[in-house]
């Protein structure tokens, strides 16, 4: 159901050593799990997006909260946990469990509960360690916009089988835009912890 939403977080998640400046350890079991995610997303095409072609839309991704460089440990993270809670609850409807196969759905949707809960440490002791909320507003907002986007556009496809497809694919490059900002991420988790 949410299972999407799994998926598309687990490619975005960052890998935190034991020593992690966050104080949380998201291990290498969270990242096994995104990328299990991303295969069970990209196995839960149904048709071929070449049938779609008149169904094809222009999301706009907001690429600049992903690699841009401007954001800070928190706002990263705080994108990042949006990105996956949006992407869950996308795909834990009941027209989502009416479009896609619901054994591929319950792991997708297990696997990004799993992702979530790794985050939410994460995200509980950055809010600590940073200074206020304000700064991830804009980043978060941005996200929200874009998966509203979504929303309305298979509102209006009437939730058509292409519709889905078209978004799946869309999550999908979503997932895959994000690993820059993971691996900034790590970056910034190494330079905390350097002597």
């Amino acid at each position: 159901m949410a299972f999407m939403l799994s998926l598309l977080m687990a490619l975005v998640l960052v890998s935190y050593g034991p020593g992690g400046s966050l104080g949380c350890d998201l291990s290498q079991n969270h990242m096994l799990v995104g990328r299990k995610n991303l295969r069970l997303l990209g196995q839960m095409r149904r048709l071929s997006s070449r049938f779609c072609l008149q169904d094809r839309k222009d999301f706009t991704f907001p690429q600049e909260m992903v690699e841009g460089s401007q954001l800070q440990e928190a706002q990263a993270i705080s994108v990042l946990h949006e990105m996956l809670q949006q992407t869950f609850n996308l795909f834990h409807t009941e027209r989502s469990s009416a479009a896609w196969d619901t054994t591929l759905l319950e792991k997708l949707h297990t696997g990004l509960h799993q992702q979530l809960d790794d985050l939410d440490a994460c995200l509980g002791q950055v809010m600590g360690e940073e200074d206020s909320a304000l700064g991830r507003m804009g980043p978060t907002l941005a996200m929200k916009r874009y998966f509203q986007g979504i929303h309305v556009y298979l509102k209006e496809k009437e939730y058509s089988d292409c519709a889905w497809e078209i978004v799946r694919l869309e999550i999908m490059r979503a997932l895959s835009s994000s690993t820059s900002l993971q691996e900034r991420l790590r970056m910034m988790d190494g330079d905390l912890n350097s002597p």
